[in-house]
């Protein structure tokens, strides 16, 4: 199995991360949003919108999965994260990831009411590289 320092580093190469949550019919929604803005443990910080449909969800059930994957020329790697996301709207927290060109999304300014923080945090995962899979907590990481 590879390291916690490997998957992390692995994510932050990435440029796309597939967040999931589950609707109140109980089904999985997924959508592609930017790479985690900090990473920290097993705890990956998100910004998006506190009035998105996804925000919402989190809101109503903290269970989450965020898919990571690279597609190179011979060789395909994925690695699902399983945890809970909870929508943080601390001012510390906001400060601390905004970043720039993010008053494109929020006109506002980081005090926006409707910029917020999803921090996920991974319970397990499941990696996919050369035909095999392997699952993992993450906690007996090294």
């Amino acid at each position: 199995m590879k390291t916690k320092e490997y998957i992390i580093e692995f994510i932050q190469k990435q440029k796309v991360a597939f967040i999931a949550s589950v609707d109140e019919q109980g089904y999985p929604n997924m959508k592609a949003m930017f790479t985690p803005r900090k990473i920290e443990e097993n705890s990956f910080y998100f910004s998006t919108n506190t009035s998105s449909m996804r925000a919402q969800q989190f809101m109503k059930n903290p269970k989450a999965s965020v898919y990571f994957y690279n597609k190179g020329r011979f060789k395909y790697e994925g690695i699902m994260l399983t945890g809970t996301m909870e929508v943080l709207t601390d001012d510390a927290i906001k400060k601390e990831i905004w970043q720039t060109g993010d008053t494109l999304y929020y006109k506002q300014g980081v005090t926006d009411p409707d910029y917020c923080v999803l921090k996920f945090t991974a319970i397990r995962g499941r990696r996919y590289c050369d035909l095999k899979t392997e699952s993992f907590d993450m906690d007996c990481l090294e």
